[in-house]
């Protein structure tokens, strides 16, 4: 049987994605300027985050491939049949459809997409060898050039739609913030803290706006010992009565991640767990100070690591104190141009989105024993930063009462 390896399945009418047709031309035309400048003839993209950046579309892999070419004078995307006309109507572009009839139909469709192009930009940071090997099979005499860097950099700075769009994520972080301290409570389980937390922002998603998908927002809600790690699972562990807390809220609005993270405990707090959280919110609040045009990743990471010096606390800093925010999860994405750490040079500037999250972790065995950590996300101005997290920190308000 000769089956097709290539459709158009443009099942539907277009759908709007979370930017405007401007926004997305905007973006699709600063990738070509790149090109241009670079004498690259295409790039293909095969992550969800650059994908998603320059397409609208977020791709649900489950082992195939997925692709995004831009040429001069095209966007297309590359997907399986599985998914029907979902990406066609999600794609700021148009689409092309491969089937599973046989195993090299993606790189079929590659090459047909690509139409003659001797030099392509390919993301080296995603492309594993095996891909590497089957693009070069399919494409034999082509060069590939490494654009993931520069993408990287290009989705650093936020435009004015970005942020608003990210403003409605921490707005939505915020209530699943409360809906888990309202679900809160000695001999509960941190399953059901975290559901509630899920569920609150999964409709407050729904109910702002008219079509969304709604994909991938989750919380992680921790207990005790499972404060220790900040990406620790949720289980089933029933909260006890003093026990030290972390709430975890993780919006996903159309490919944009934001977090909201707290310390909290459950009805009573000792004189050196107070102690240590005080010195955490200390550092937070000295650090949403740092961030402002200017000022340097290192040195920021430098300046709050003397204040945990002070307090013999430094040895239990467990990692860098912020990132960039954007096309971004815990599957997906990384501006690894913009950490609040002590290795990374890069000065805040306008437009980038930031955030604020120390954390130092005791050890069991130790008095406090417990991992703390605030987390804001703020939007660096032209002449300063806006704190767009809302949900309150410290002592004052996260002493939770069963």
């Amino acid at each position: 049987m000769d089956m097709a390896r290539t459709l158009e399945w443009h099942n539907g009418d277009k759908q709007q994605g979370a930017f405007s047709d401007a926004e997305m031309d905007r973006r699709q035309q600063l990738l070509r300027d790149h090109m241009s400048e670079r004498e690259i003839d295409a790039c293909l993209f095969t992550s969800i985050h650059n994908i998603g950046y320059f397409s609208g579309f977020i791709y649900c892999a489950f082992g195939r491939n997925y692709g995004f070419v831009v040429r001069q004078d095209d966007a297309v995307s590359i997907t399986a049949a599985i998914d029907g006309g979902q990406p066609w109507r999600r794609t700021h572009g148009t689409n092309l459809t491969y089937t599973d009839w046989r195993k090299d139909n993606f790189f079929h469709a590659v090459r047909q997409v690509t139409g003659g192009a001797k030099r392509i930009g390919i993301e080296f940071d995603h492309v594993n060898l095996a891909l590497k090997a089957q693009l070069e099979a399919e494409m034999p005499g082509v060069e590939f050039v490494d654009v993931g860097v520069d993408t990287m950099w290009m989705r650093t700075i936020k435009s004015q739609e970005e942020i608003d769009h990210i403003k409605i994520c921490t707005s939505i972080a915020d209530l699943g913030g409360e809906a888990c301290r309202d679900a809160i409570g000695a001999g509960v389980p941190e399953h059901e803290v975290a559901l509630a937390s899920t569920q609150a922002m999964v409709r407050a998603i729904a109910s702002r706006f008219d079509f969304v998908e709604l994909m991938d927002t989750w919380t992680w809600f921790q207990s005790g010992i499972n404060t220790d790690g900040a990406h620790n699972p949720v289980t089933n562990k029933l909260i006890e009565s003093g026990d030290i807390l972390s709430i975890n809220c993780f919006p996903m609005i159309m490919g944009y991640y934001v977090a909201l993270e707290r310390t909290l405990f459950c009805d009573s707090i000792t004189d050196e767990e107070l102690r240590l959280w005080n010195v955490n919110v200390e550092v937070h609040e000295a650090g949403l100070d740092l961030i402002k045009p200017g000022a340097r990743c290192g040195d920021i990471a430098a300046t709050l690591n003397e204040i945990y010096a002070g307090y013999d606390l430094l040895q239990y800093r467990s990692f860098g104190y912020g990132h960039s925010f954007g096309v971004l999860c815990h599957y997906y994405g990384r501006e690894a141009g913009v950490e609040l750490r002590e290795d990374i040079d890069t000065e805040l500037k306008p437009g980038m989105v930031v955030s604020m999250e120390p954390m130092i972790m005791i050890p069991e065995g130790i008095p406090g024993a417990g991992g703390y950590r605030e987390h804001d996300v703020l939007v660096v101005t032209e002449d300063g930063a806006e704190n767009i997290t809302a949900f309150p920190y410290g002592p004052e308000r996260n002493i939770v009462s069963s």
